[in-house]
């Protein structure tokens, strides 16, 4: 974990390096200050000696000075190199989940992700800044000012050292004890994450089903289970001051003692006892701030697990090194293809073999959970088949480089996304250089070009946070627009004209097939009149090609296209 995180400190390494080395001077200058003191007192007070007084009181002005512009520079140093940390967490995690395949993203909940990018880095910033600024300032104040103790009095230094093995102990055990129950917090905190997000995302199907309280009560109990893993955690943590307050009441008490009668016996001069009280502080306040950088430490021990875990994830769609960067047509093979995602262990897909020629027009149809959306996800290499090979273009798709391959198979989802922007902003995620003839070239093939042109501000028209100022069927169009603004290849269409009428259909479909013939269009559909037109179509059924051939093959030899084909029929008339 550790390695993983340091080497994301890169460009900050040495924002990293001054501000402890700043810290260590603003320390010796604090170490020196109480000993001058003494002097003063012993030398000039004691003596009457004003010159001693004023020579010592410079010096004593200028350590505080060196010490206070020390201390500001490492506090500097030390923000701008954990909000740099922090910031190259976020970018290494975020980059590393854009490689990620479908079957990464299984592994993780969204909330979890967010979770990760926020709360966890958050917490290894703080311990970050901590680390580099308070783990090295009270260490060292501690050591510097027992030192001083032992050149005043060794004998009382072993106060010192009996409070720092008693409050080393007690930590190590708050420690260890509550990094267990951190870990277990950040898990609630997925939970609670999960329940906001699904909220906030579905608040109008919450609202038409009358389901407030429902959520109400749902949040509530993710927020208590967060509140009860808090209080265990809290209430390991809260002995910490106790603790510590009995060992800083328990020195002052022993030192006050025994260097009274020292003072009495003439051991000791009124001076040493002044710095030595004033190294008392400086030795208890370090090991209390030691024992906040424990707390501190711990807390995000289990949020630098979280981050190591997503940035070492390994995508399961590594390419060859010596990968293809071109694919040269739209023909698609299926050689003996069986899938099984990692969670589950029936397969999906079973022996699956057929071959589409370039600018074929493949419909698919089945019944719900027949696995026609996972079989096309092979194709654009979403998915790795689990046994098999999937061929495009006439090679394997695992030979492709990654990014050549989805550039070339456009493929429209179940659920359409389109992101906050105007629509052509949207569209431009097809093709960044797209002219604006090309946009509307693009979105006359979808049928959208005329509701786009409607709207108040046409293609630079805003659309609101997931799309929810068009309705489906315009949020479809815009989809299949921005994948043809791609010229793929290949174009799948999965369910993708379900919220569009039977006439709108049909005139999408008749523009595929004059405008782009050359392109493979693969079109998964519920409705028969949506794919009967195809080259050929595909009738999956429990993982399997039940059936393959043209709208009249199927209809003449498959009884499950004509049971679906009949009850449609019946429901038109």
């Amino acid at each position: 974990m550790l390695k993983t995180l340091m080497a994301e400190i890169k460009e900050f390494k040495k924002y990293s390096l001054l501000a402890p080395a700043f810290v260590i001077i603003e320390v010796f200058m604090e170490i020196l200050i109480p000993f001058l003191m003494s002097k003063i007192v012993d030398r000039g007070i004691n003596q009457r000696d004003i010159k001693s007084v004023a020579v010592i009181g410079a010096v004593m002005l200028i350590a505080a000075f060196i010490s206070l512009t020390a201390g500001i520079l490492a506090g500097n140093y030390a923000a701008k190199a954990s909000m740099g940390f922090a910031k190259n967490l976020r970018e290494a995690c975020f980059k590393n989940i854009q490689k990620f395949s479908f079957s990464n993203l299984d592994k993780y909940s969204t909330s979890g992700l967010i979770t990760r990018l926020t709360t966890d880095v958050t917490n290894v910033q703080n311990s970050y800044m901590m680390i580099i600024r308070m783990c090295v300032r009270s260490p060292l104040m501690l050591v510097c000012a027992f030192m001083m103790t032992c050149i005043i009095k060794p004998s009382i230094s072993l106060v010192y050292f009996a409070a720092i093995i008693f409050l080393g102990v007690a930590l190590f055990f708050i420690m260890t004890r509550a990094h267990k129950i951190f870990k277990e917090v950040f898990r609630k905190y997925d939970d609670l994450n999960a329940s906001v997000q699904e909220n906030i995302s579905g608040i109008r199907t919450v609202k038409a089903f009358v389901k407030e309280d429902f959520e109400i009560t749902k949040f509530n109990i993710a927020a208590d289970n967060v509140y009860n893993m808090f209080m265990r955690a809290e209430k390991l943590l809260v002995s910490n001051m106790p603790v510590m307050q009995f060992t800083v009441y328990a020195c002052i008490l022993s030192i006050s003692w025994v260097g009274a009668h020292m003072i009495v016996s003439e051991t000791l001069t009124t001076g040493q006892l002044m710095s030595l009280f004033t190294y008392t502080m400086n030795i208890l306040m370090s090991l209390m701030i030691i024992s906040m950088a424990f707390v501190m430490i711990s807390m995000s021990r289990a949020s630098g697990e979280r981050i190591a875990e997503v940035i070492n994830e390994k995508t399961d769609l590594a390419a060859p090194l010596d990968s293809i960067n071109t694919v040269k047509d739209g023909s698609v093979c299926f050689k003996n293809v069986s899938f099984a995602y990692k969670s589950g262990r029936n397969m999906c897909l079973t022996n699956i073999s057929l071959e589409i020629k370039s600018g074929e027009t493949i419909g698919i149809i089945g019944g719900t959970g027949s696995s026609k959306s996972t079989l096309v996800q092979l194709i654009p290499r979403l998915y790795d088949a689990t046994e098999g090979e999937v061929i495009v273009g006439g090679v394997n798709v695992k030979n492709y480089e990654l990014n050549a391959l989805r550039s070339s198979v456009a493929m429209v989802l179940q659920k359409n996304v389109l992101f906050s922007g105007t629509v052509r902003e949207n569209l431009l995620w097809g093709d960044i250089n797209a002219t604006d003839e090309e946009i509307r070239r693009a979105c006359r093939y979808a049928q959208a070009d005329d509701f786009i042109m409607a709207m108040p501000d046409g293609y630079d028209t805003r659309i609101e946070q997931g799309g929810s100022n068009v309705s489906g069927g315009q949020k479809q169009r815009i989809c299949i627009a921005r994948a043809l603004l791609m010229k793929p290849k290949i174009l799948i269409l999965d369910d993708s004209t379900s919220a569009v009428d039977t006439k709108t259909d049909a005139m999408i479909r008749q523009a595929f097939a004059e405008e782009i013939p050359d392109t493979t269009k693969i079109i998964i559909a519920q409705r028969i009149t949506s794919v009967q037109d195809a080259d050929r179509i595909i009738v999956m059924n429990d993982g399997e090609i039940n059936g393959f051939g043209t709208h009249e093959e199927l209809l003449a030899s498959n009884n499950i296209y004509r049971e679906v084909f009949e009850s449609q029929m019946k429901g038109e008339e």
